[in-house]
């Protein structure tokens, strides 16, 4: 491994000149600064980040903890954080909880350890207290999700009014019995989904009955297709279906594809999310476009101006974005003749 000493001993220089020059010393000449440089990298000299940290120095890696990479919601929240703070200098790097508290608490204990310049998270339902005791002291952010024992600083969607807008598209299409498979309510985006859900039936006058709603965990495709068959297996199945979740409506549309589903003919649908996917799936997905980009970078350049004011500014900070309906043709009004469950 390549040291400063090497460097030092091949340009005849001290190890401290050597030092200060890959430090950017205004002590050291421009001249010697270029000189060290160019030696370090043609001799393959990687800094020793944690001991310029153990002598000040501050970190320029950013945590970001979140549920599941393979939902392309989070994917693409985490390639538009990186893009951003690597613009400034800083490194994002990825943990990942599966909507586990212990698995949570122990990403923040090795990120704490690691002395991270600060982290992002989207938190589990009930986050353990000593992972509420470890982001205290660090510069973080809340995304999509909000704890209030985890500070004032955080990042969302509108979910009441996206899912609200979803159903009410679907009443103002003559429906009068509608499905919906979403989060558990445990989770805010979960209770505040559901709560969109049901104030767009009642804001049109329809009984509590005329929502049906299935709950369960949001990234499991399992769960979502279970939803399904348990919906159009009612006594007096849906018309329409309404999803509260991007992996939901993934899982909601393989398992209407299985069987033989006729959209939107049988069945309307309207998803969460604007996946790659959903505008050439069947008669094209009628879905929710989130701000994800937005929202994002948003929180990334929020960090960035946290991280470079001294003192650290605790003013709280909330950002809600709102989302928009796209209307294809998986929605249409229901048919005269309702559809039988199977």
């Amino acid at each position: 491994m390549i040291t400063t000493r090497n460097i030092a001993e091949r340009l005849e220089l001290s190890v401290s000149t050597v030092g200060r020059a890959l430090a950017d010393d205004p002590r050291i000449s421009e001249r010697t600064k270029l000189r060290v440089r160019k030696a370090a990298a043609e001799m393959g000299y990687v800094a020793d980040r944690a001991a310029r940290m153990m002598r000040g120095a501050p970190s320029n890696v950013v945590g970001l903890v979140i549920p599941d990479i393979r939902n392309g919601f989070y994917s693409t929240i985490a390639h538009e954080l990186s893009r951003t703070l690597e613009s400034r200098g800083h490194q994002l790097i990825l943990s990942e909880t599966d909507d586990d508290r212990m698995r949570e608490l122990r990403h923040l204990t090795e990120l704490s350890a690691s002395r991270v310049a600060g982290v992002l998270i989207v938190p589990t339902a009930r986050p353990h207290r000593e992972s509420v005791r470890l982001l205290t002291p660090l510069a973080h952010a809340q995304l999509l999700r909000r704890h209030p024992a985890l500070g004032a600083q955080w990042f969302g969607i509108d979910d009441h009014q996206v899912l609200k807008e979803s159903t009410s598209h679907l009443v103002a299409q003559g429906h009068t019995r509608i499905g919906y498979v979403g989060g558990a309510a445990e989770l805010p985006t979960g209770s505040e989904r559901l709560r969109g859900f049901r104030s767009a039936l009642k804001d049109a006058g329809l009984p509590e009955e005329a929502g049906l709603a299935t709950l369960g965990k949001p990234s499991s495709v399992t769960y979502g297709r279970r939803a399904v068959r348990l919906l159009l297996d009612a006594t007096v199945p849906p018309t329409a279906l309404v999803t509260g979740s991007v992996q939901l409506t993934l899982a909601v549309l393989e398992e209407l594809e299985s069987l033989g589903v006729d959209v939107p003919r049988e069945l309307s649908v309207v998803g969460f999310g604007d996946e790659p996917g959903f505008s050439w799936w069947g008669p094209g997905l009628t879905t929710v476009r989130l701000p994800v980009t937005d929202m994002a970078a948003d929180c990334a350049l929020w960090l960035l101006h946290r991280l470079t004011t001294k003192p650290l500014d605790d003013t709280a900070y909330t950002s809600v974005l709102p989302g928009s309906l796209i209307v294809r043709g998986s929605t249409a009004p229901p048919r005269a003749t309702p559809r039988r469950s199977r």
